[in-house]
């Protein structure tokens, strides 16, 4: 009779244990997920639209200024396409934001340079399209700050 008990309390165990793992890996996963989320290394666009306007438009103004034989233009590129898609990623959704003249400004110039550096990653960007951005750029900071 001993042997049966023990036979049942082991398999009882197990069963539990199987029953419990996937619930508890979930939960786990889930949290992971929330805290990863929820985690302020949101990198340089800080959700204050002014603010990253401003910041967004200016780096990719240096950017845009660095010379087509420099060493680290790749690296400026690489780093003003990931700029780009953060501050696009942040703002497209929210309709208090994407409604205003400095949104669709900075969505025009920021397409534009974002489809110049995809079809044409190894060539610095043309003189007449480094105007257009410049002027473009500068009006989404300008418009951005007066609250347009």
């Amino acid at each position: 009779m001993a042997a049966g008990w023990h036979q049942f309390k082991a398999a009882a165990g197990g069963a539990l244990k199987t029953l419990l793992l996937g619930p508890c890996l979930v939960l786990c996963l889930c949290l992971s997920l929330l805290l990863t989320a929820c985690s302020g290394g949101g990198g340089p666009i800080t959700g204050n639209y002014v603010e990253d306007t401003v910041s967004v438009a200016d780096a990719l103004l240096s950017t845009l200024g660095v010379a087509a034989d420099d060493p680290g233009r790749g690296d400026s590129e690489t780093e003003a396409r990931a700029l780009i898609n953060s501050y696009m990623a942040r703002y497209r959704p929210r309709p208090d934001v994407n409604g205003l003249a400095s949104f669709t400004t900075m969505q025009t110039a920021l397409n534009s340079l974002a489809g110049h550096y995809a079809n044409y990653p190894n060539r610095p960007v043309p003189d007449s399209l480094r105007e257009r951005l410049t002027k473009e750029l500068k009006k989404a900071e300008t418009g951005a700050t007066r609250g347009a």
